[in-house]
Order: C-alpha cells, then sequence, then structure tokens
C-alpha cells in the first residue's frame, strides 16, 4: 500500500497538522507515504500542481493506492480527474473550497472545479468526501455543493470548520484507520 497525502492553499506542512501526523503514523507503521510539499503553496500554479500530483501518484508503490487530499488538493483532484490524468484505489477529499470561493481568490482562481459528472469522477477510484456544515471556505457545505452532484459517499464532520489546525485538527484517529481499512467512517476528532 502506498498513501500520497496532498496539501491545500497556502499550506507549508505546519508541524502538528492532521496531514503531517497522519504521514509520520503511516510511515511509522511501514506504509510507505508521500507527503510533497507543492511549489508555491501560497500563489499555485494549476498546470505545475497537476504534474507535481501526476509525478507523485506515478512513484506510489501498489498494489494498493490511496490518496488523501485537504482543501485545494481536492479541486486539484478534480481536475485531473476531468483530465484523465489520475487513477487510485481509494480517494479521501477533505474539506473542499466551494468554486465560488475559488473564483474570488485571484491566486487560486484557476483551481475552479470544472465541470464533471459522477461517472468521470468514480473512474478515479473509491471517493469519499469529508467535511463539515461550517467550513467558511465552502458556504452550503461541501456534502451538498460536491457529495450529492457528485455521488460521492460523505461523512458529515459537524462543526469542523476547514478541518485544519485553526478548528483544533491535530492528530485526527479516524483518518488513519481509513487509510488502514476503507470500511471506517470519518468523525470529527475528539478534543483532548
Amino acid at each position: 500500500m502506498g498513501v500520497l497525502v496532498l496539501h491545500g492553499w497556502q499550506n507549508h506542512r505546519p508541524e502538528g497538522h492532521w496531514e503531517r501526523l497522519l504521514a509520520e503514523e503511516l510511515a511509522g507503521r511501514g506504509v510507505a507515504v508521500s507527503y510533497p510539499q507543492l511549489p508555491d503553496p501560497d500563489d499555485p500554479d494549476l498546470e505545475v500542481w497537476l504534474g507535481e500530483l501526476v509525478r507523485h501518484l506515478d512513484e506510489l508503490p501498489g498494489p494498493e493506492k490511496v490518496v488523501v487530499c485537504h482543501s485545494l488538493a481536492c479541486t486539484l483532484w478534480l481536475h485531473a480527474a476531468a483530465r484523465g490524468l489520475v487513477r487510485a484505489d481509494r480517494v479521501l477529499l477533505v474539506a473542499p473550497p466551494s468554486p465560488e470561493f475559488c473564483a474570488g481568490e485571484p491566486e487560486i482562481a484557476d483551481f475552479v472545479p470544472p465541470r464533471l459528472s459522477a461517472e468521470r469522477v468514480a473512474e478515479t477510484g473509491a471517493v469519499r468526501l469529508a467535511a463539515s456544515e461550517n467550513d467558511p471556505y465552502c458556504a452550503g457545505g461541501a456534502l451538498a455543493v460536491y457529495g450529492r452532484p457528485l455521488g460521492l459517499d460523505g461523512d458529515l464532520l459537524p462543526g469542523a470548520g476547514h478541518v485544519d489546525l485553526g478548528a483544533g485538527y491535530g492528530r485526527w484517529p479516524s483518518v488513519l484507520a481509513w487509510c488502514l481499512d476503507p470500511g471506517v467512517r470519518l468523525v470529527p476528532r475528539v478534543s483532548s
């Protein structure tokens, strides 16, 4: 099994973020994991990030390939799906920003998700969505914006905001459990 963890806009892979901790925990269990720092996270270039996604996914060992995307990396995955560039066994999209949010930010306007069908997304693997109802970057909630239109299996994380450090998302046991067992449902992390 290989796991690719992809961060979002303005993310410099900070200490204590659930993605960094997930990568460390998986590596500690002997899982091949890639958690790259994508180029220019404050002013990303869609084409450059697509190239990095394809490269890192191609380098990931099998037989099972799992991809975990957070925030802008979710819309990156959707762009790659629309172009037929990617395929994994399982994909987790966590807290994708809304098309309206992306369009309103000049640095990420190119990341506005393309129009695509549920069938096209399904061709990229078994895709799961995990998001809150109060994400400041996705008015209306990602389950409504992406989940229903794209036919995605989804887990609601009540009160989890953008599922980032600001919302208290350091160690997140259920995302680790899902990486190891696709039958696990994602639940909010428990405050300690």
